[in-house]
């Protein structure tokens, strides 16, 4: 059962019905058969198969078969299934152009995008990098205290490959030990870092690139 659900999923997917699939698999088994016995092995109301053994046929998987003064009724192998499937990729391809199209209008406006949960904040940084060029600016607003508090192997791995990109890379950072630790460093990674008064505190980490805007909330525990 099980297995015939998923035969008939992965046909529905190809661009048949629910219909459509149970009679197709119905007469894959049958071989020549008349409307009444597709009719009882698919459990479909005889009535309705004529408009299905139709749409079958101008498919391209059902033909019709005379025999004597009887109409039979044969499925196509099911290798004919590949041609749908290369129609729909070629239908995809035609729709590409219009497709990107649309998609490229995000650089001609600005749009507010709202995330939640660790894994997307994760991929909102990492998509972050790839929309990156050589020598792009990054600043950043921060607390590196929080950011480690947050996910500490998160901040860590991310460093390591913002770092590979040679990036112009500017921060303010909260005045902590841990932020003058980062500050030891910066020539050995182009950046610049300067503090925060000492009483101010940020829950806050913005990023800004040259073509994206990231403002985190820093919740912790």
């Amino acid at each position: 059962m099980e297995k015939n659900l998923k035969i008939q999923s992965v046909l529905e997917g190809l661009g048949l019905n629910d219909v459509e699939s149970k009679v197709y698999t119905s007469m894959l088994s049958l071989g020549p058969a008349t409307v009444l016995s597709i009719s009882r092995a698919s459990e479909t109301k005889r009535t309705t198969i004529y408009g299905v053994l139709e749409s079958l046929n101008r498919k391209g998987l059902a033909r019709t078969e005379v025999k004597g003064l009887k109409k039979f009724y044969v499925a196509e192998h099911p290798k004919k299934l590949e041609n749908m499937l290369e129609l729909k990729r070629t239908e995809l391809q035609s729709l590409l152009p219009q497709l990107e199209s649309m998609y490229n209008l995000q650089a001609e406006g600005s749009f507010i995008k709202y995330y939640e949960g660790a894994e997307s904040i994760r991929n909102v940084y990492f998509d972050l990098l790839e929309s990156l060029e050589h020598n792009d600016e990054f600043l950043v607003i921060g607390d590196p205290d929080l950011w480690e508090t947050v996910n500490k192997n998160f901040a860590t791995e991310f460093i390591k490959r913002r770092n590979k990109q040679k990036l112009q890379i500017r921060m303010i950072l909260s005045d902590s030990e841990l932020a003058h630790k980062y500050k030891e460093f910066e020539r050995n990674f182009q950046e610049e870092i300067k503090f925060l008064l000492p009483e101010s505190k940020i829950e806050t980490n913005v990023v800004i690139t040259p073509r994206r805007l990231v403002i985190q909330q820093m919740y912790t525990p």
